[in-house]
């Protein structure tokens, strides 16, 4: 009688069924599919034999497919951007590369597949969106005692699957304490406009080398491959005040822009003129001494000559002296102590008309005006010189 028999229980035999007569029954089908002669009742005498044969193979056959079975369960494939991770007994084993792999089947040995291609990336101060923000996170303290809101994600994937999956509980959730641990020592170290403006970038560099020795510290299997900063500014409490103050400060960059500006256009003007001042001064300078050596020299030349004879170079002096000084005046000295008639030459106007001659520039042809003023300061020269004679034989 089969458990599923719905008169099962309601017959005067209400107790369970024959479980040896069970066993016959799955014999007996066994030995139908292997070709022998089963049946529900009693065979012939001395058949006891083969039915317990039949049920042996039947066991085994059973058995051997079981172990079959057992066995084909061990084998996996790893793909290309995969590893494998064999356990035995809960125990990493080894790393299996890309391939058609078998490991001992459950319950001796178990194999976890782990993708190490995937990027994987972990955000701090924001989730899934830069607008929902997590201020626990996101909230950092500068050096310059400012406190600024900072939202970045950090790219990574594995290196070492062994080391990802058994030496760290949460590798995850460690690259996150990692990466917030890196950027508050960063922002801590640096001033405000610095990490917000020109050293993003440094910033950036310098927190993913810092969470990736922290990761190598702890052996998480894990390389950082980039830090993405999202978004970088004050607090909006105070995003009016910063606003301000940001632009005072570039206010005060113009300026001083401009004031350099200007002093690019007036010092080198200024610099110009002292040089040219200096090199007038040396220019005078080497002029003075030139003209003061000169007149020594000259000196000395005459003190030569009048050391031989003194009577003749002073007078020669006096001379030149007087004839520089009367050069530019239009009066006329004559000597008459000789008591000699001199006849009178108007030699005021003569002297006069020759310096105005030589104002005006000279003509190829000459006029009858100009042969007048060269008759004239010919008549000059000719009366200075009867002067010198007279003054000569006088003495």
């Amino acid at each position: 009688m089969g458990l599923n028999d719905p008169q099962w229980g309601k017959k005067n035999n209400s107790g369970p069924p024959d479980l040896e007569e069970l066993l016959r029954n799955f014999n007996n089908k066994i030995e139908s599919l292997l070709g022998g002669k089963g049946g529900r009742g009693g065979g012939a005498p001395g058949s006891g034999g083969g039915r317990g044969f039949a049920f042996g193979m039947g066991a085994g056959l059973i058995a051997a497919i079981v172990v079959v079975l057992w066995g084909v369960s061990g084998f996996y494939i790893v793909d290309a951007s995969q590893r494998g991770v064999v356990l035995r007994f809960g125990h990493y084993v080894e790393t299996t590369q890309p391939g058609p792999r078998w490991h001992f089947p459950y319950p001796i040995e178990s194999a976890e597949v782990v993708n190490i291609s995937q990027v994987r990336t972990v955000e701090i101060g924001y989730r899934d969106n830069v607008k929902s923000k997590i201020l626990k996170e996101s909230l950092m303290l500068t050096a310059d005692e400012n406190i600024i809101d900072i939202q970045f994600a950090v790219q990574y994937f594995l290196k070492d699957p062994g080391d990802y999956l058994f030496n760290n509980r949460a590798p995850d959730e460690n690259v996150r304490q990692a990466a917030e641990t890196a950027i508050r020592e960063m922002v801590g170290k640096n001033k405000m406009d610095f990490v917000l403006y020109e050293g993003r970038e440094q910033v950036a560099a310098s927190t993913t080398k810092l969470i990736q020795d922290i990761l190598d510290r702890y052996k998480s299997g894990i390389l950082v491959s980039k830090v993405t900063m999202q978004n970088a500014q004050p607090p909006e409490q105070v995003q009016a005040a910063f606003d301000d103050a940001v632009k005072a400060g570039q206010d005060r960059e113009r300026q001083k822009n401009e004031g350099q500006a200007y002093a690019n256009d007036v010092i080198p003007r200024a610099k110009g003129a002292a040089a040219r001042l200096m090199e007038e001064a040396e220019g005078y300078r080497q002029r003075v001494i030139v003209s003061a050596e000169g007149d020594a020299s000259r000196f000395k030349q005459v003190l030569v000559e009048y050391e031989k004879s003194p009577v003749v170079t002073r007078e020669r002096l006096y001379i030149d002296m007087m004839q520089q000084v009367l050069t530019n005046t239009s009066k006329v000295m004559v000597d008459q102590k000789a008591g000699s008639n001199l006849l009178y030459l108007p030699l005021d106007k003569l002297i006069q008309s020759t310096n105005a001659s030589t104002e005006v520039q000279m003509i190829p042809t000459e006029t009858p005006a100009s042969t007048s003023v060269n008759d004239a300061a010919m008549s000059v020269q000719r009366a200075r010189e009867i002067l010198r004679g007279r003054e000569r034989e006088a003495r």
